[in-house]
C-alpha cells in the first residue's frame, strides 16, 4: 500500500473522528427530541383522558343513551380534529368520535383508562395522530442528513489547510537537512520560534548535529595525527634499511641499523596498541578481566619497572605505601599500565638531579594514588587540553631528550584506563614548579 503523508493521515483520522462525533450528536439530538415530543403528547392524552372522564362522571347522572351520547358528542367537538376516542361500557354503551372515524390504533398515540359509574365499568381509549410528530422528526432527519455531510466537508478543507500550515516548518527542516552532509556538517536546520513540539525537535537534531560535527572533527583529527605519527617510524625504518642495502658493512654497522629499525617498530607496536586500545574502549567493548587485588601491588609493581629509567635520568624515586591492604577490584595489569604512563610522563619532563614522588592513601571513602614531579610543568594554555589525543605542548617535544618525544597518547590512555575502573584523574601544575597528577576511587 502506498505510504501516506502526515497530512493526509491528519485530515483522514479527523474527518473520521469529526464524521462519528457528529453521527453520535446527531442521533441523540433525535432522540431526545422525539422522547420530548412523544412525553409531551402522551402527557396531554394523560390530561384529556381524565377531563373526559370527569364529564362522563357529571353527565352521567343526568342523562343515559341516546341522550348521554349526544352531550358527549357535544363535548368532542372541542377537541383537536386529530383526536380519536373510543367508549365502551359494560352493559353494551358505546361512544365512537369521530362518528365515521376508524377505530384508534395505527399510527397513533393512544392512552386507556378503566372506570366505574355505578353498576356499569367503562373503558375509554383516547389517541391522536402522530403525523406532526413524525413530520417534524423526518424534517430533523433530512437536516441532519445534509448538514452533517457539508460540515465534515467543510471541516476536512480547513484540516488539510491547518495540516499544511501547521507542518510547513517540518517540510522546511526537511528541505534543509537534505543538503546537510559530511561536507557541511557546520550548517543547522532552522528552528521555528513557535515553543512546540516542532521547535524542540529541532533544537534536538542541532544539538545532534554538534555532536556529529565534533565527532567527525575529533575522527578527521585523530586519522591525521595518526598517520603522522605512524609516517615518523615508518621513514625511519626505511631509512635504516636502504641505507644498510646501499654497500656492504661491518656487522656491527648493520647491527645498530636493526637495532635502530627494532627500536622504532617497538614504538609503532607500542602505537598501534594504544589506538587499538582507545578504539575498543570508544567501542564499549574493551571488556577486561576484573578481580580483586592489593592496589599496592601495581604501584610498587609500576614504580620497579621504571626505576632503571630514573637512574638513568639521575631522578630519585620515592614511595610511600600504607602498611595495610588497599583492597580494589579491577585489571591489575591495566591498572600497573595506568601508573607507569603518569611516572614515564613524571621523569620525562623532571630536570636531572630532581625527585618524583608517588603516594597511594585512602580513607574511609576515596583512594587516591598521587604522582608528583617537581620538572617543568605545564603551562596554563596547555593544562585543558593534555588529556586530548595527540595533544603534546611545544615544551613538552623539546625538553623530553629522547629525541621525539613519544606520541602524544599516553596521558589520553591513562584517563581512558582511569575511567575503566571508576576513577578520575585530578591535576595540578604550577609551571615552572611542577605537576600532581592523582587518581582518585570512590569507594
Amino acid at each position: 500500500m502506498e505510504a501516506r503523508s502526515i497530512r493526509f493521515r491528519l485530515t483522514a483520522w479527523y474527518a473520521i473522528v469529526l464524521a462519528a462525533a457528529l453521527a453520535l450528536f446527531g442521533g441523540l439530538i433525535w432522540l431526545s427530541l422525539r422522547q420530548r415530543l412523544v412525553g409531551e403528547v402522551d402527557e396531554e392524552l394523560q390530561r384529556g383522558a381524565s377531563r373526559f372522564e370527569a364529564y362522563v362522571r357529571t353527565e352521567s347522572l343526568e342523562y343515559s343513551g341516546k341522550h348521554l351520547v349526544g352531550e358527549l358528542a357535544e363535548f368532542c367537538q372541542a377537541l383537536p380534529s386529530s383526536t380519536h376516542l373510543e367508549l365502551r361500557g359494560s352493559k353494551g354503551f358505546a361512544f365512537r368520535y369521530p362518528v365515521s372515524g376508524t377505530p384508534v390504533g395505527g399510527l397513533m398515540r393512544t392512552t386507556e383508562r378503566s372506570f366505574r359509574i355505578g353498576e356499569e365499568d367503562f373503558r375509554l381509549t383516547l389517541g391522536t395522530s402522530s403525523h406532526e410528530i413524525d413530520h417534524t422528526l423526518d424534517l430533523l432527519k433530512i437536516l441532519l442528513l445534509t448538514l452533517i455531510p457539508a460540515v465534515i466537508l467543510i471541516a476536512c478543507l480547513g484540516g488539510a489547510w491547518l495540516s499544511r500550515r501547521a507542518l510547513r516548518p517540518v517540510d522546511e527542516i526537511t528541505v534543509a537537512a537534505r543538503h546537510i552532509g559530511i561536507e557541511n556538517l557546520s550548517e543547522r536546520l532552522p528552528a521555528p520560534g513557535t515553543g512546540d513540539e516542532i521547535q524542540r525537535l529541532t533544537e534536538v537534531w542541532n544539538t545532534m548535529l554538534d555532536r556529529l560535527e565534533s565527532a567527525v572533527k575529533t575522527l578527521s583529527q585523530f586519522a591525521a595525527d595518526a598517520s603522522h605519527e605512524l609516517r615518523t617510524p615508518l621513514a625511519v625504518i626505511r631509512t635504516s634499511a636502504e641505507l644498510a642495502l646501499r654497500r656492504a658493512r661491518e656487522p656491527e654497522a648493520y647491527r645498530d641499523s636493526l637495532s635502530e629499525v627494532a627500536e622504532e617498530a617497538e614504538r609503532m607496536t607500542q602505537l598501534v596498541e594504544d589506538l587499538l586500545f582507545l578504539a575498543r574502549s570508544d567501542a564499549r567493548n574493551s571488556a577486561m578481566p576484573m578481580t580483586p587485588f592489593d592496589l599496592r601491588d601495581a604501584v610498587r609493581d609500576a614504580v620497579a619497572e621504571v626505576r632503571d629509567l630514573a637512574r638513568a635520568k639521575d631522578v630519585e624515586l620515592r614511595l610511600s605505601l600504607p602498611a595495610e591492604e588497599v583492597a580494589s577490584h579491577g585489571n591489575r595489569a591495566a591498572t600497573r599500565r595506568l601508573y607507569l604512563v603518569l611516572l614515564d610522563n613524571a621523569l620525562k619532563y623532571s630536570h636531572p638531579g630532581g625527585r618524583v614522588n608517588v603516594a597511594l592513601t585512602g580513607s574511609a571513602h576515596e583512594i587516591t594514588v598521587t604522582v608528583e614531579d617537581f620538572g617543568i610543568g605545564i603551562s596554563p594554555e596547555d593544562l585543558p587540553h593534555i588529556f586530548q589525543r595527540f595533544y603534546r605542548a611545544d615544551k613538552a617535544r623539546t625538553s623530553s631528550g629522547d629525541g621525539h618525544g613519544g606520541h602524544g597518547l599516553g596521558l589520553s590512555l591513562a584517563e581512558t584506563l582511569a575511567q575503566v575502573h571508576g576513577a578520575r584523574i585530578a591535576v595540578k601544575s604550577v609551571e615552572g614548579e611542577g605537576s600532581v597528577f592523582s587518581v582518585v576511587y570512590t569507594r
